[in-house]
């Protein structure tokens, strides 16, 4: 038997709201059945949900989200997914460690233009 999940158990599972929800869901990147105004979601789309989440932690676009799990093809045991994954994480390893070497160096900025703020004060005192 295939579990279903209401957009409530999903939003809840997931510390999500609904309209979190269904805005992937406009996006393209769920689609559940629906039973009138009732949307039904199934196994798939809990995952994908659980998939859009976890890029979004590494900081994924969601273009990029859905380019991932687009891909997906267990016939071929995924390795064009898993191949487009390894580079997306080593983008965004490159782009954290640019982005510490330039907070690195506006922290020495700031303690340089710092401690000439308090030389001056402290000149200004002599005088």
């Amino acid at each position: 038997m295939t579990k279903n999940y209401s957009i409530s158990d999903l939003a809840k599972e997931f510390d999500v709201t609904t309209r979190t929800i269904r805005f992937y869901e406009a996006e393209g990147l769920l689609s559940p059945e629906r039973q009138g105004q009732t949307r039904i979601y199934s196994e798939k789309d809990r995952v994908y949900l659980k998939l859009i989440l976890r890029g979004k932690r590494l900081g994924f676009s969601l273009a990029e989200s859905k380019q991932i799990i687009c891909m997906y093809d267990p016939d071929s045991g995924n390795r064009v997914q898993l191949q487009l994954m390894l580079n997306k994480i080593a983008e965004k390893r490159d782009i954290l460690k640019q982005q510490l070497s330039d907070i690195r160096l506006m922290q020495e900025e700031l303690d340089e233009a710092e401690e000439r703020c308090r030389q001056a004060l402290a000149d200004f005192g002599k005088g």
